[in-house]
């Protein structure tokens, strides 16, 4: 599971970015602050760095140069629109990459992905009954043909995947699914969803063979995941 480092100081992004990229498979650890922020690359390895460039006690640039003096990983900063000087700063001083608040979630996992491919840390691919998912890029084919997911789709599949042998109950899909763009889920959307996903993946979806309904409870990752 790789490691991200999230620097940012506004709670309710902060929360809902870390919904999203548990969401996709990837461990998160959180500083509010720059002086939290050098204090926790002193103790910890992270994979890449998700770094806001306003912090409350300094900004974003300091703990890129400590994150690039420190350890050899990719830094994206989250930068707000319109910001074009600090950007160009960010990027002589060694970023990988940046993005510009609000963004769009499945963006932010595709620029992810790049930088953690660019690294030689891309997280590996996924193959079950004909289907095979690549979450460096997104890119999720059924039979050796491409299938094209919506955002909310696509996560509800990599929680899956990210989750195998784990019994998935409808409140805790709700909880991994909240969109950190704000789009609303409910348990009558959730099935929407389920259903929409099972047509696309599933050779049968009457009759489905990667994810499995268990009745009264929720749902599990089928395939040789089940278990005997």
């Amino acid at each position: 599971m790789k490691k991200i480092f999230l620097v940012e100081d506004d709670k309710e992004i902060a929360k809902n970015l870390t919904l999203l990229l548990r969401s996709e498979g990837f461990q998160v650890t959180h500083a509010p602050t720059q002086q939290e922020a050098v204090s926790m690359l002193a103790e910890n390895k992270f994979d890449l760095a998700l770094v806001d460039i306003s912090l409350p006690d300094g900004n974003g640039f300091t703990v890129c140069t400590e994150i690039k003096q420190t350890q050899k990983i990719p830094v994206i900063f989250l930068t707000a629109s319109g910001d074009e000087a600090s950007v160009v700063t960010g990027l002589n001083m060694g970023a990988d990459d940046y993005i510009t608040k609000p963004f769009r979630p499945r963006e932010l996992i595709a620029r992810i992905g790049t930088a953690l491919r660019k690294f030689g840390c891309s997280p590996s691919a996924f193959e079950m009954c004909g289907l095979y998912v690549d979450t460096s890029s997104s890119v999720v084919k059924k039979d050796g043909k491409e299938v094209f997911l919506s955002a909310l789709e696509y996560r509800l599949l990599l929680v899956f995947i990210n989750n195998p042998k784990i019994i998935l109950t409808r409140d805790r899909l709700l909880d991994e699914l909240w969109d950190a763009a704000g789009e609303f889920v409910n348990n009558n959307t959730l099935t929407v969803y389920i259903k929409r996903l099972r047509e696309k993946i599933e050779n049968d979806p009457a009759n489905p063979q990667i994810i499995l309904t268990v009745r009264g409870t929720g749902y599990r990752l089928g395939g040789s995941y089940v278990s005997e």
